[in-house]
């Protein structure tokens, strides 16, 4: 079966139901903790490390919850809802290239803020540069990434860490 290259919004919603890549394989977070509108492309093959890369994006609505609730009066999208982001896009490679189990975000080694993503922002863009994919009893992935506001880029994430278990009871 030849791999796909690009997912819209729906793709992503079947990601968060386990209806894309079937029972026993990682999910994507539903609803509003969903930070992905579409994967424009991923691929198993270039990027800065010759691992993979994913170009993916997230529309700016002034409506989106967080803005309501962070902060009053001076609304800002939380950083950490970016650094999500990222590792739901790791962990949804993991599943696009075949990973089963249930995704789980292992750690981060460097994160660097240098701005933010107001209401009044269009369009949201991740990157990520897989490093290293391990497929063998162990299932993990890890990767550099960034996020753009605009184009404009005001995160960076060095080794990303998410890892797909089978049994995440004893966490």
């Amino acid at each position: 079966m030849m791999k796909r290259h690009s997912f819209d919004y729906n793709d992503l919603v079947e990601a968060g139901t386990g209806e894309l890549f079937g029972p026993g394989r990682p999910q994507l977070p539903k609803d509003n903790m969903l930070m992905i509108d579409r994967i424009v492309t991923i691929t198993d093959e270039g990027g800065d490390f010759g691992k993979g890369y994913i170009h993916a994006e997230l529309d700016i609505k002034p409506d989106l919850w967080f803005f309501d609730c962070h902060f009053q009066g001076d609304p800002v999208m939380p950083g950490c809802l970016g650094l999500d982001a990222m590792w739901q896009l790791v962990g949804f490679f993991l599943g696009w290239n075949g990973g089963t189990g249930k995704g789980r975000a292992l750690g981060v080694g460097e994160v660097k803020f240098t701005g933010q993503i107001l209401p009044t922002a269009k369009k949201v863009t991740y990157e990520i540069q897989m490093k290293r994919v391990i497929n063998r009893k162990l299932i993990m992935g890890v990767a550099d990434g960034r996020v753009l506001v605009d184009g404009k880029e005001i995160y960076v994430a060095k080794d990303l860490k998410v890892g797909l278990f089978s049994d995440t009871s004893t966490f």
